[in-house]
């Protein structure tokens, strides 16, 4: 935005949204935050300005296809490899120490 134009969000905005997210702001943080979202919003005013209509919305500049491979199924541990290095297992289970007073 030039200097000459009128900000496109004041420092009692930004003050009002400070008390709407209970956020303690002194005043040299209130002319500061005013200065930096009022910059945010007049660049996001240019580029609302650049889009053109005949350009359809995108996620990614690029086409981007599934890169992530095929899920396929593959087999898992035994319970007794899973187990084999278990410091100690009961009833085909790991045994773990009690916790909480637990019975």
């Amino acid at each position: 935005m030039s200097p000459q134009s009128e900000p496109a969000i004041s420092r009692a905005e930004v003050a009002h949204l400070a008390r709407l997210s209970r956020l303690a702001l002194t005043d040299d943080e209130l002319d500061q935050y005013a200065a930096q979202l009022d910059s945010i919003l007049g660049h996001v005013a240019q580029v609302a300005e650049v889009a053109a209509e005949d350009v359809p919305p995108t996620a990614h500049p690029l086409d981007v296809r599934h890169v992530v491979r095929d899920d396929v199924v593959t087999p898992g541990l035994t319970a007794e490899q899973a187990l084999s290095g278990a410091p100690a297992v009961e009833q085909d289970r790991f045994a773990v120490p009690q916790i909480l007073g637990e019975e």
